[in-house]
């Protein structure tokens, strides 16, 4: 598990929406689209992988999908996501 979920979380665009998704919040695909400035099937299949490694769950919204992190997450993936989230939140601040 943890290396599907590190593998999940190495590509660029897919570590940004998880950023996103860690507000708490749900957000539609044509938000992180938006804030991402990717196409929707491009996101779309970023955040199908996401969902196979169990980082994020989704629903259906009419037209869109909504996607949240997974409330469900182990202990251990969510200390995996944690320190994830930390070292590439200093990161952006080192190189600012």
């Amino acid at each position: 598990m943890p290396l599907a979920v590190l593998s999940a979380l190495s590509e660029p665009t897919r570590l940004a929406a998880v950023r996103i998704l860690a507000d708490g919040g749900e957000h539609c695909v044509c938000e992180l689209m938006k804030r991402l400035d990717a196409s929707q099937s491009r996101m779309s299949r970023h955040m199908q992988i996401l969902k196979q490694a169990g980082l994020v769950s989704d629903r259906r919204d009419a037209q869109w999908v909504r996607y949240r992190l997974n409330p469900a997450l182990a202990p251990a993936v969510r200390t995996l996501l944690e320190a994830v989230l930390a070292a590439a939140a200093a990161e952006e601040r080192k190189a600012a």
